[in-house]
């Protein structure tokens, strides 16, 4: 029989939890639920009632979720004392075991809000009715028992020093399981600690999570298509996962030392072995000649604001003459003897976005999933807008929103639900039908470079404006 656990979640990413959690719960075969109490089912507040089969289940939650705080067996809730007293009773089967000779400690916190130590003395009273007869011990006790009160935000208000004490949404009671481990990893992947960075590097907690979505487990194999300085990379092989990435820009793996940037920050985290290959090419020139390679593929496409994303070939077509230069330079090898750069244009978000999930249909394997930011103005977006990129045996399972303000960026997952097998994808340019829909991250990097003042219905700069160039890579 299913058995409520009271989840703490930390207060970041509100919408990237159940995904999250959904993720884990699906890669080790957790079957969950939610509480069908609206109160304790909101996943923008920060305690959940979920139900799971057994302890052990919430144990390897809260050592992967990054968005676990605590995991507490849960005794009761309610919008009084006197409804958590009544549904506390009720489980009393639960913590009857611990009466007699178990150590303990009792606190009392809230969210949102400081409680005077006065009414904390109170509120312990009240629970007298359990009886417990363990010793008291605040620092190495066997259990812990935990009082939340849930508050509701007051963002920007001033209040005096207790204002407002007692009158809270939620309460809720339970015995602490599990501390969430996982958090731990944000400060090992800090990129203000890694050896090799750049400035479009990801900070580290966005990176765990999306590794999360990735199923990143001993054993798979994973892909990013714009590597860049590896952000995606470290916290995927640190969960076991072989990684091989690639980039138009080679310059930003490499960094400017004798061995590559993204092999000298693996090995600052021991997954250096996990890295099988970096290599520099375009996507839409991929030299990738077999389909369903990877478990997941996983990446940060630019899109224009620090870094532009970039394609082969050129804006504007060469005269004859140059045409005829380029290609003696090429038999017959440069003058001043340094590397050739093949030329690239700017690559327009939204075709980078639908052609990234066409190649993802080609090199996943069925159930694979892709995991990307995608960047849209708030005031445009609408649903459809994720859907204008999908294509047959593609679908969207989550799609979660990091909001600043204007714009922000989405964190979708998309899952290849197809068996059929498919060409390596042309790239062909969409059609351009008038009728078609303009999702709002088209032409994303013109927009935030106007403030996001135009509408919809108000032209943009064409594709072909020039982009930002590659982020330096620090040593």
């Amino acid at each position: 029989m299913p058995t409520p656990f009271l989840f703490h979640f930390a207060q970041a990413h509100n919408e990237f939890r159940l995904p999250e959690l959904s993720s884990i719960c699906e890669l080790h075969g957790i079957p969950f639920s939610l509480s069908k109490n609206p109160q304790s089912n909101d996943p923008n507040r920060p305690f959940m009632v979920i139900e799971l089969e057994n302890e052990e289940q919430a144990r390897i939650l809260a050592k992967r979720c990054i968005l676990i705080k605590a995991i507490y067996e849960f005794y009761g809730q309610g919008s009084t004392y006197e409804e958590l007293h009544e549904e506390n009773r009720k489980s009393e089967p639960l913590w009857r075991k611990y009466v007699e000779n178990t150590s303990f400690r009792f606190l009392i916190t809230a969210y949102q809000h400081k409680i005077p130590q006065s009414r904390q003395r109170d509120v312990m009273e009240s629970f007298a009715y359990m009886g417990f007869l363990g010793k008291i011990d605040m620092k190495n006790p066997e259990i812990t028992l935990t009082c939340f009160e849930d508050y509701e935000e007051r963002t920007g208000v001033t209040r005096v020093k207790h204002e407002g004490d007692g009158d809270f949404r939620q309460v809720f009671f339970g015995r602490l399981i599990v501390d969430g481990s996982a958090r731990a990893l944000i400060g090992k992947f800090d990129v203000k600690k890694r050896v090799y960075y750049g400035n479009t590097s990801m900070e580290s907690e966005i990176s765990l999570i999306m590794a999360n979505q990735t199923l990143a487990a001993p054993g798979k194999f994973i892909y990013d298509p714009f590597m860049g300085t590896g952000s995606m990379a470290y916290p995927t092989a640190h969960f076991g996962a072989f990684i091989f990435g690639s980039d138009i820009d080679g310059r930003q793996m490499r960094g400017k030392q004798k061995e590559p940037g993204v092999l000298r920050a693996a090995k600052q985290y021991g997954v250096a072995s996990r890295i099988i290959d970096l290599s520099t090419f375009d996507i839409t020139h991929n030299p990738l000649r077999c389909g369903e390679m990877f478990d997941a593929i996983v990446t940060d496409p630019p899109y224009g604001v620090r870094a532009g994303a970039k394609r082969l070939g050129r804006k504007k077509s060469l005269p004859d003459y140059k045409k005829e230069l380029t290609r003696q330079h090429n038999l017959n090898g440069r003058p001043d003897d340094q590397p050739y750069i093949p030329p690239t244009k700017p690559y327009e978000l939204s075709h980078l976005a639908r052609d990234l999930v066409l190649l993802s249909r080609y090199l996943l394997k069925p159930g694979g999933r892709l995991v990307f930011f995608l960047p849209t103005v708030t005031d445009e977006y609408e649903e459809v807008d994720i859907h204008t990129m999908l294509c047959e045996g593609m679908e969207v399972i989550a799609n979660s929103l990091q909001d600043f303000g204007s714009w922000g960026r989405r964190l979708v997952t998309i899952r290849k639900v197809t068996k059929e097998k498919y060409p390596p994808p042309t790239f062909e340019p969409a059609p351009n039908d008038q009728d078609t829909h303009i999702p709002a991250h088209k032409d994303f990097r013109e927009k935030y470079f106007q403030g996001f003042r135009s509408s919809k219905s108000e032209s943009v700069e064409p594709e072909g404006q020039e982009q930002d160039s590659g982020s330096d890579a620090q040593q």
